[in-house]
Order: structure tokens, then sequence, then C-alpha cells
């Protein structure tokens, strides 16, 4: 009866119920109506609504950057309903943020449009190539840029990547569509926007330039030699845990007397730095306490190695063991004494300080976030994509720790229960169901690993030359095996009494 009651007296997010009183609730103060897109972003997931267009919005609350409004796209099929949700609420997003001590909620609205889905991306290219669009940001997860993990190039072998280099009219990639865009602009002279890549890798603006310079080097290299010299790929590092939405969330933001089909929870803690490479002009980020730095790595560095990093150590045990939530794994004592250790003698050492904050302050910053029984941020979604993420969060730490002769048994350990999780059954016998693009073949090599642990390093070719070494070979091989014959609590027992 409580629920049929709350229900009843929602209200349906739009921009009519921003004259409703809400008391406990803050909403736009400026004018939708005079908003003007600056901003292309793809990839409307929560990360994007809780942090970049959050930032955006506390410019427009200030009467600033109603010039840089947002206009939102994608290419998969998620973004046909995600598109369909937005629409009917105007693009509004409502924000609650869940802090230990309490809640707090806002409804933003600096996003004024979604770009229809199509075929061929034919809107998108369109969208892009107007001359008010001077940046097309993104936040397409770490594996959605076509590296090959082995050479660190394009993957030219991919079938999208083929596909947009023989047809880059009608292309299938985000980069196939930003290609063709600039294309259209360079010959109506437009000029380039600012490609900005808003994921989590060690410089992503780098990784963007190299995507998209290769890819129109494929069919056109006089347009690639023009978007390598013309536009700019800023780095930044983008900081903020923002959960899947799901029941619990749907209901948060109905005890708040609104009906909205898309909210997003997030943490009470959000950082962005950026490197200031704009070639068509940007919002004034720094009047938001955004971080505008020369020197984007060092943050960067930080972040990826210590919460990123430290993310898989968690999400890949409660795989393993049947736990949901990081907060979760942040009160199994076992796995909190194994995070600290390895954060503090195997990680830090290999992490630079940053202005305000030394490394091992950091890591109690984010041992306190991950352990905020408010965000229920599931394992599966700090899980998802281990073959980037572990790429990408992990091996770099190694790769410092072989060099330098200093630890890795418990970065050897972290990777042995990534290899136990990829086997797709929990020690208590339910089944992990696939979450990872490689999953059919992480499995398939898990399964072999069980039996050969040494199996995993050579026939993943995640590695490159980490498998090289005949110390982490070693200690892989050793505490995979004893996860498989004593279990991964055991393990980490046994690992931490040898300390």
């Amino acid at each position: 009866m409580k629920q049929a009651i709350i229900e009843k007296n929602l209200v349906k997010l739009s921009n009519a119920c921003l004259q409703e009183d809400f008391s406990n609730i803050n909403k736009p103060l400026y004018d939708r109506s005079k908003l003007s897109a600056g901003i292309v972003h793809i990839g409307l997931g929560n990360f994007h609504r809780a942090h970049q267009a959050w930032y955006i919005h506390q410019l427009m609350q200030r009467g600033e950057a109603l010039n840089w409004a947002i206009v939102g796209a994608g290419i998969r099929n998620y973004d046909v309903e995600q598109r369909k949700k937005m629409l009917a609420q105007d693009f509004l997003t409502t924000l609650i943020e869940l802090d230990p001590k309490g809640q707090s909620a806002e409804i933003i609205g600096p996003m004024i449009d979604y770009v229809p889905i199509v075929d061929g991306n034919s809107e998108l290219i369109a969208r892009m190539a107007k001359s008010d669009i001077r940046i097309v940001s993104l936040t397409v997860t770490e594996g959605g840029y076509f590296i090959d993990a082995s050479s660190s190039l394009l993957d030219v072998s991919h079938p999208d990547i083929e596909h947009d280099a023989k047809c880059p009219d009608t292309p299938k990639t985000v980069f196939g569509a930003m290609i063709a865009a600039l294309k259209v602009r360079r010959q109506r002279g437009f000029g380039p926007f600012t490609c900005q890549s808003c994921d989590n890798l060690q410089g992503n603006g780098r990784i963007l330039r190299r995507t998209l310079v290769s890819l129109a080097g494929l069919s056109d290299p006089e347009l690639a030699e023009w978007i390598d010299k013309k536009c700019s790929f800023p780095n930044s590092m983008v900081d903020c845990i923002v959960p899947a939405t799901g029941p619990l969330e749907l209901e948060l933001v109905k005890r708040l007397g609104i009906d909205d089909e898309v909210p997003v929870t997030h943490e009470n803690f959000r950082q962005w730095v950026i490197e200031d490479d704009f070639c068509s002009g940007r919002p004034d980020w720094e009047k938001v306490e955004v971080t505008m730095s020369s020197d984007v790595h060092l943050y960067e560095s930080m972040k990826i190695q210590i919460l990123n990093a430290g993310h898989q150590i968690l999400a890949n045990f409660g795989e393993i063991v049947g736990l949901s939530t990081i907060d979760e794994c942040m009160q199994n004592d076992e796995i909190v004494s194994f995070f600290n250790h390895v954060q503090r003698c195997e990680i830090v050492p290999h992490v630079a300080e940053v202005p305000g904050m030394k490394p091992q302050n950091y890591v109690e910053l984010v041992a306190d976030r991950f352990a905020n029984s408010k965000i229920k941020d599931t394992v599966r979604r700090v899980a998802f994509d281990g073959a980037a993420r572990h790429s990408g969060f992990v091996h770099p730490t190694i790769r410092a720790a072989l060099s330098s002769n200093k630890l890795i048994s418990g970065l050897a350990l972290t990777e042995a229960m990534w290899a136990r999780m990829c086997f797709g059954i929990r020690e208590d016998g339910s089944v992990i169901e696939a979450n990872d693009p490689h999953w059919g073949f992480l499995t398939s090599c898990a399964k072999r690993a069980k039996e050969n642990p040494i199996s995993w390093i050579d026939e993943t070719n995640f590695y490159g030359d980490i498998a090289e070494s005949h110390l982490f070979r070693t200690e892989f091989s050793m505490q995979l095996g004893s996860i498989w014959e004593h279990g991964v609590n055991s393990t980490i027992k046994s690992f931490l009494s040898d300390l």
C-alpha cells in the first residue's frame, strides 16, 4: 500500500516539473530554453551524467557556459532505449549523492538533445559536423578504443575497423563517425573540434589521437594528417564512483517524489584533471574546481594504479566468493588486509606524489570511499572487461616493479584471482555470467590454466613483456595453483602469514 501511494504521488521529471516546489532537491537556476549546444558527448551512461555533465551544470548555475550545452549520442542498441527515456523527460537527470552521513539530490539540465541512432551513423556525423560543436567528448569504456594489447597500436584486423576503412562514409564505430564529421567540417571550412576522451586510460588523449589518426590513415592519409595537426586531444583524469542504476536506485528517486526512469547515484567525491589543450575553445572549468594541469599523467597514474587497480583486487575476489558489492568486499578481513598490503608495499612505491596528495594518503582516501555502505557499486560492474582493466590498471605497475626489482608477489596473486574468476564458476558452484568482450576466450584459457597455471600467461596475449619474466611466471603459477588447491581465502591468509 505504501509503495502504491508513493507511485501515485510521483511527479514526472520534465521541464514542467521544474516549477514544482521540491524543498529537498536543488534544481536548475538557468533558463534551459536559452541553452545552445557546444559539446557532443558519445556514451550517455551514468558516469558522464554524474561527472562531466555535472561540471557543466555547475557553470550554468553561475550563469555561465550557456553556449556549451551537451548533445548526447551513441551507436549501440543501448542508446536507442536510453534516448527514448531521456527524451521523455526533456533530457533532465536526477543525481542522488550518497554520503555515509546522509543523502542529497539535485536535478541537472545541461543536456538538450540526443542524436537519433541510425545505421551508418549519418545523424551523428551530421550533428558533429555543424559549426556550433567545438568539443566531441566520449566515454566508451577502457576496452572501446580498438587497441591491440600486444602492440598498443590500432587493431586493424577488427571487423569494425576493417569496415570503417573500406566504407568511411557509413562507419560502424564512434571513431569512424568522428573522422567522417571532421572530413565534412574540413570541406566546409568549419575547422576542427577538440576530441576529448573521458575514459579511465593512462594518456587517454594520446590514445584517442592514435585511434583516430590511424583509422583515418587507412582510407584518407591526407585527412589523417589534417586531424593530427589541427585537432587537439587533451589528456584527462576522471574520478567518481557511480554505480549502475537498478531497482534500489529507482526506489531512491521515487522516495523523492520524482518519476525518473534513468536516475543516477554517486559518491560524495569528484575529481577532474584536464590538460589545457582545446583547439576551439572550452568552458571555464577551473571556476568549478576542475584542475587544469600540464602534467595530467601524475594524477592519472595515482588514480589508475591505486583506485582502479584496487577495484580489480576487490572485484575479482568478490566474484570468486560470491560477494555482490564493493563495500561488502571491504567488510572481509582477508581481502582488506591483502588490499592494504598490495597497495602500500607493491603499488605505492611506483606512484609519484601530486600537489596536495601523497600516495599513502590517497590509499586511505580510496579505502574509505570503497567502504561507503551507501554506494552499492556491484562487483559485476567493477569486474567488467577485465582484459582491458588489468592491462591498463595493474600491468603497468607489474612492469615497473619488475624493472626495479621490487615486490610483485601480491600483484601476481591479483592476476591469479582474475584468472580464477574467468573460470566462470564461483567457489560455491554458482555460475559467473559472461562479463567481458573476450569472455569465451578467457574462460577457455582459465579452464586450461586450472591444470597448467602458466598457460594463462602464455595464451592470453595480454601480458606482453611481463610474460617473459621468470619471477612473475613462477609467482603467478604458485598462487593460481594454491587458489585451486586451497581456495582463495586460504591462499590470501597463507600469503599474508608469510610476510
